[in-house]
């Protein structure tokens, strides 16, 4: 369909002057910002808040006593599996040396960073406490509470022999969203 003259002219009114840009570029796309995990964030300020209070009960775990720890809702099969060395595991903490403090900072930043590459099964290496004052396993005690308040923990069990043992859980995370 032609164009005719006086459609041109009233098109040229309705916009009325027109000036010629400096530049024809178009601004990139910027893709959106993704929102802060705001609930997330404060559901591990909490669980921190909670480590940090940390009380000699938390201890009352000897050196050769095995760990099990078992959410409703998940097999037995699992943790059999977990224990017997069936599951590979795909990440490791070793916590030797570290204070009750900084073992508890690491863990939450391990398990936190596990679970966003999305690993399933994770070991913990927390000893048994033979060079600990009194011989006590201070932080097997204090991983052993610590796991179990974790959401993102669906089992736990000590390791087989060949891994280090008592001192040593198998931990099995929720699947990655």
């Amino acid at each position: 369909m032609a164009e005719t003259d006086d459609s041109k002219a009233l098109f040229e009114r309705a916009i009325g002057k027109v000036r010629r840009l400096a530049q024809d570029r178009v601004a990139p796309h910027r893709p959106a910002i993704r929102p802060a995990p705001r609930q997330r964030l404060r559901e591990t300020e909490e669980i921190a808040a909670e480590m940090l209070r940390f009380q000699s009960d938390d201890i009352d775990v000897g050196t050769g006593e095995e760990l099990l720890f078992l959410r409703s809702g998940v097999a037995r099969e699992t943790v059999r599996r977990m224990k017997r060395g069936q599951i590979a595991m795909e990440s490791e903490l070793d916590l030797h040396g570290f204070t009750v403090d900084e073992a508890r900072q690491a863990l939450a930043r391990f398990l936190n960073e596990a679970s966003g590459r999305g690993r399933r099964c994770v070991r913990i290496i927390h000893g048994k406490g033979l060079r600990s004052p009194g011989r006590l396993p201070v932080l097997k005690g204090c991983v052993n509470a610590w796991l179990r308040q974790r959401d993102q923990v669906l089992a736990f069990c000590s390791a087989r022999e060949a891994d280090g043992g008592t001192g040593v859980v198998y931990v099995l995370l929720k699947r990655a969203r």
